[in-house]
């Protein structure tokens, strides 16, 4: 659950790629990172969601195998639940923009208390959300490593990591539930996403949400997550989840680990204390976060005091295709299966590189590094080549002007 973003490093490269690296340079381009990590950034096993988007061209899937139980205390409750929740997120419109779907399908004990305890037990979905969240505001901060002079301005406090990162939430609490689940139709759910990156390996999520909107079973709700990397591979979490509801309050204190496997795939596990009203119980679960990683990055030009140059040939193209509707219709474009995708960005990590993905190394396929760095160059050489003709291009449209 590496939940700390942070901007990678450039990938080692032989002397051939760094050449081709230079050409870049040198005509001003650098690369625009934004929502996108190299490594996946799952918000599991926690209940918290980070301000940040997946990124465009993400497709992530978030489950977790959960078990909860708690004492009988009421006249109608839900004391034992089995089930699954995953969580579907990814972006495609806008970097900025993320679209998601969670749900759980689940097998429930519902108890009546009286004179005598009688139960039942029911299956079915017991929560179906379409959401969408939008980082408003994303912080940034200082690379200390730079600062030579000092040793105490590269080792001070940055102030800027106290200002969180800022995402608004909406979504809507579909009906397709267990009936009793049920609360009377749609409703909606707003929320605020903030995170603070305290230091490069410890950060706090906090969420606030108000849900099922302008119904009988309204409720506020917070949670504070705070996570902490020990390692490139193993992360912990501690977390409060506390939600007000009109005749109880309900508070649940959860820990738990995630493992890094490989740069697609975390597995996690989870145990909370529940404490519901009078009632009290665990939760345990366990989970698998995995992403079909399509993400091409786009680039900007600079000029040579580091300024953004607009209304270029580069700024055009990129226009072009990160705009509304080339985003939608791409969805349905049948893709060339000659057409190389951009290598992509790699950033800083002790792990051994593993050059192939989970279900590549599952069934036994695996591309050699040879391979692998020459369908990178022959992509940057090609990229090259494009780029010196739309120069050209312009050069020769401002001497007609001149004309």
């Amino acid at each position: 659950m590496l939940k700390i973003i942070f901007n990678p490093f450039l990938p080692y490269m032989n002397t051939r790629q760094k050449t081709l690296f230079l050409l870049f340079f040198l005509v001003g381009f650098r690369s625009l990172y934004a929502q996108y990590t190299d490594v996946i950034n799952s918000n599991k096993p926690g209940f918290s969601e980070s301000p940040y988007s997946v990124g465009s061209g993400v497709y992530q899937f978030e489950s977790n195998l959960f078990f909860r139980n708690t004492s009988i205390e009421r006249t109608f409750t839900r004391p034992q639940s089995f089930g699954i929740d995953v969580l579907f997120r990814t972006s495609f419109f806008l970097e900025r923009l993320e679209l998601n779907t969670q749900f759980s399908y689940q097998k429930d004990k519902v108890a009546f208390k009286n004179i005598f305890t009688s139960h039942y037990f029911t299956s079915g979905f017991g929560k179906m959300t379409i959401g969408a969240k939008y980082l408003v505001f994303q912080q940034e901060y200082e690379d200390k490593s730079k600062e030579v002079r000092s040793w105490k301005r590269r080792h001070a406090f940055d102030m800027k990591r106290l200002v969180p990162s800022v995402s608004i939430y909406l979504g809507m609490n579909t009906d397709f539930v267990n009936d009793i689940y049920k609360t009377g139709g749609i409703t909606p759910k707003v929320g605020l996403l903030l995170q603070n990156n305290l230091t490069r390996d410890f950060n706090v999520i906090t969420n606030v949400y108000y849900d099922k909107i302008g119904s009988d079973f309204a409720e506020f709700s917070y949670i504070i997550t705070a996570t902490q990397n020990f390692s490139d591979q193993w992360s912990a979490f501690f977390e409060n989840q506390t939600i007000y509801q009109k005749y109880q309050t309900n508070t649940n204190l959860g820990a738990g680990l995630a493992y890094l496997y490989n740069r697609d795939l975390q597995i996690n596990a989870s145990g909370r204390l529940l404490l519901e009203g009078k009632a009290q119980g665990f939760y345990a679960g366990l989970g698998v976060s995995y992403r079909i990683n399509n993400h091409e990055d786009s680039y900007i030009e600079l000029d040579e005091n580091g300024q953004e140059l607009k209304d270029t040939p580069i700024t055009r193209y990129n226009k072009k295709q990160n705009s509304f509707f080339n985003r939608l219709f791409s969805i349905f474009k049948k893709k060339d299966k000659n057409t190389r995708t951009r290598p992509k960005r790699s950033r800083r990590s002790k792990t051994k590189n593993k050059k192939s993905g989970f279900f590549s190394r599952l069934f036994g396929k695996k591309e050699t590094k040879a391979k692998k760095e020459e369908t990178e160059i022959e992509k940057l050489e090609r990229e090259i080549k494009e780029l010196e003709e739309e120069m050209k291009k312009e050069e020769k449209k401002k001497k007609k002007g001149n004309n």
